[in-house]
């Protein structure tokens, strides 16, 4: 079987023109009068220092400057980012409480039974970006590379842990993937968050993660963490000298981080509108570019239909993995 017909492809980021985000703010003022009429609720549904708390900060103070009221973060973790989601699908549909979504949005539905409708109870607004998951080891283990990893692994079944931000998340899916075909026997121990789950990886507490790279890449650069390797088919810019997965042993093997931006369904699409032309400004932003650039993640503007396809197309995707590799709930 091929693996690789599973798993996800490089998206190819459309470019708005210049004259167009010269504009765009001025027309959103005009299509969505009255908007915002008080604080914003940017719900992010993971604990502080993961890669959804860094990037929903960094867009949240941006969008305060340009829709001219406070929006303030919200961290609301639990349940592999369940629980933020049900309270904005929950929420009045007007535009005043946001959501930031990534790959456990889409994981989630295949092995929980969740309280809200992941295709029918919000509307989308933006893409925010993508990026590459990162193999990060604790100093301790004595694995230099994958090769080494996958041997140890194989030398001691059952013995080696490995954290994870959630069942039914990236770093969850992303490493039975890895497990499935290098023939390895890990424990999984999953966690609130990507922050709570490397700080015990550093710890030795977990031997290894499968984290976003815009999580872990501090903790690389500090030498708190050993990279073996980015799951991308291309190296990383911020980690040149880190091998990929596919060039560190591991065929066919590719995963990569997403994040995007809802709201409830059923708010007015002229505020949707104004959200997404406002986020594809703030994308643009040299400033917001290069802080998200610098922390491993590729900015990528498009419009609210685009992200709706590709949740349902991710959905498809990891209900498909899930099969393939034998991952259920726990």
């Amino acid at each position: 079987m091929n693996k690789n017909k599973y798993l996800h492809k490089p998206f190819v980021l459309a470019a708005l023109c210049a004259g167009a985000l010269a504009h765009s703010g001025a027309h959103a003022q005009a299509s969505a009068p009255g908007y915002p009429s008080k604080t914003v609720r940017f719900v992010i549904p993971f604990p502080p220092g993961g890669s959804n708390d860094i990037l929903g900060r960094v867009v949240a103070a941006s969008l305060s400057e340009r829709l001219g009221r406070q929006v303030i973060p919200d961290n609301r973790a639990g349940g592999n980012s369940i629980i933020g989601s049900e309270l904005v699908a929950n929420a009045p549909p007007d535009g005043h409480t946001l959501l930031i979504i990534s790959t456990a949005y889409t994981t989630n539905p295949v092995i929980h039974k969740l309280p809200f409708d992941p295709l029918k109870s919000f509307d989308w607004v933006a893409m925010l970006g993508v990026g590459a998951n990162v193999l990060a080891v604790t100093q301790s283990l004595p694995a230099r590379n994958v090769k080494e990893l996958i041997a140890l692994a194989k030398a001691r079944p059952g013995q080696i842990i490995y954290a994870s931000t959630g069942v039914g998340s990236n770093a969850h899916f992303s490493t039975e993937l890895f497990k499935h075909m290098t023939g390895t026997n890990m424990v999984h121990v999953p966690y609130k968050g990507g922050g709570p789950a490397l700080i015990d990886t550093i710890s030795g507490q977990a031997q290894l993660c499968l984290a976003s790279l815009i999580q872990a890449v501090g903790h690389i650069r500090n030498n708190k963490l050993r990279a073996l390797a980015t799951s991308r088919a291309k190296r990383s810019d911020i980690l040149p000298d880190v091998p990929t997965m596919i060039e560190a042993g591991v065929p066919g093997y590719e995963t990569e981080n997403w994040w995007g931006l809802a709201v409830t369904r059923g708010t007015p699409p002229a505020v949707v509108q104004r959200l997404n032309q406002e986020v594809n400004v703030i994308l643009k932003t040299p400033d917001v570019e290069k802080r998200l650039r610098g922390e491993g993640a590729e900015p990528s503007i498009n419009t609210p239909e685009f992200l709706g396809k590709h949740v349902a197309n991710e959905m498809d995707k990891w209900r498909k993995l899930a099969k393939l590799a034998g991952i259920k709930g726990e």
